[in-house]
């Protein structure tokens, strides 16, 4: 009998759903004071073991693997698991996972991450999963929530890294001189120069629209501006859409004064941005600020600088001005790195741009699989649905990582 033969019987002859309701109620049961609840608790457990000791005399090779998949996976995340893992003959060893829009969502997740989800990346942990958390949040904001959901042992157990700003440094608890790199720091003078220039005025030389209406995300290098409206909203997107026109022509400016011209705006970082991403191209000529310029006519000197510097849109959410030279597969491979995972199968979840180096990244190294929320950006979603069609709803991360759960036990079997 065959890996799918066994799976259908596991799902036809057993009531697995019922038996992932009393796991879910084992797992997230709430700490409570109640002799009464803590007793329901216990009836719960004896229940759950002994459904589980059903399917494990009843598949005496692979009952231990089978119960635990029937436990947390439905019968369609069972079987995307098997088929993963019949393509690929691996199961994912190392999770690499973005956070906002991805883990957690302002749309239907109130903005945090779901106790779910963080009691799947605590099962990770403790089978020996390392997690690599890869956003572009301040290091300090991620580590507050690590610690707040997941518990200060795993957050500094030194399995779990955090690359953040969108790779600009990688945070690795427990690993000596290894802990924290600072990876801008390898960047050359000029270009930590021109991000000086620009961190210094963004603020004070702003308008007063984008002044009273963005604060500067308190960041370590990269410069991000952040909308004080509600992420998404109309107010939100109007001043992160202008913050993006002033962001292009200070860092004209910045590029200028480094190399020794006349520090005016004439349009050439609009032109090139313009030419590298259609979103940027989209705000300036929704905005009536589409440059003049010719691409031909932007002097060498400043196509040189501009070609190393990356200017990221979200749209009513941030406009960014990072490194090329750094980003979020550079943070990653930094991690893994530290991590000690000389040969990675990725599980790297992502909704961004950013997230898609990532993704294209495994896949030209056959090296993981990629999935993306059903709001991704449409890039992201095209490679997902290119590669593995691994696409989940919105705010439903848990769906992916139980997925992933059930091929990495496949896997141990085969």
């Amino acid at each position: 009998m065959n890996e799918y033969d066994l799976l259908y019987r596991l799902y036809e002859e057993f009531d697995t759903e019922t038996l992932r309701a009393y796991q879910e109620f084992v797992d997230l049961f709430p700490p409570i004071d109640s002799r009464v609840a803590l007793d329901h608790w216990g009836d719960a457990s004896e229940e759950l073991d002994e459904k589980k000791d059903e399917i494990r005399t009843a598949f005496p090779q692979v009952g231990e693997t089978f119960a635990a998949l029937a436990s947390m996976a439905t019968r369609e995340q069972a079987f995307t698991a098997l088929d993963l893992y019949t393509k690929h003959d691996r199961g994912v060893n190392v999770l690499v996972l973005d956070v906002d829009e991805t883990l957690r969502s302002a749309g239907n997740t109130d903005n945090e991450i779901p106790r779910e989800t963080l009691h799947l990346l605590t099962r990770f942990y403790e089978e020996g999963m390392p997690i690599v958390i890869c956003t572009g949040q301040t290091l300090e904001n991620v580590k507050g929530f690590l610690i707040q959901g997941l518990g200060n042992e795993m957050a500094h157990s030194g399995d779990v890294s955090i690359v953040y700003e969108a790779g600009t440094g990688v945070f690795t608890p427990g690993h000596g001189a290894e802990t924290k790199q600072l990876l801008y720091e390898d960047l050359d003078a000029e270009i930590r120069d021109i991000f000086s220039r620009v961190r210094s005025r963004v603020l004070p030389d702003a308008p007063e629209s984008i002044r009273r209406g963005c604060h500067l995300q308190g960041n370590e290098f990269n410069v991000t501006l952040k909308p004080n409206f509600e992420t998404g909203s109309e107010r939100a997107e109007t001043v992160i859409d202008e913050g993006l026109v002033y962001l292009l022509d200070l860092l004209e400016e910045s590029v200028a004064d480094v190399l020794g011209e006349e520090p005016t705006a004439a349009g050439r970082a609009r032109a090139f941005y313009a030419d590298m991403d259609p979103e940027i191209r989209n705000v300036l000529e929704a905005s009536g600020e589409q440059p003049d310029v010719a691409l031909d006519a932007i002097p060498d000197g400043f196509g040189s600088l501009f070609e190393r510097i990356d200017v990221a849109y979200y749209e009513a959410d941030a406009a960014e001005i990072g490194s090329l030279e750094l980003n979020k597969v550079i943070g990653v491979e930094a991690a893994l790195s530290v991590l000690g995972i000389d040969d990675p199968f990725a599980l790297v979840m992502g909704d961004s741009k950013s997230d898609l180096r990532v993704m294209r990244w495994i896949d030209d190294n056959d090296a993981g699989i990629a999935a993306a929320p059903d709001h991704a950006s449409e890039d992201v979603l095209k490679h997902v649905l290119a590669t593995d069609e691994l696409v989940f709803d919105r705010g439903d991360a848990a769906e992916m990582l139980r997925s992933a759960y059930a091929m990495r036990r496949l896997s141990r079997l085969y």
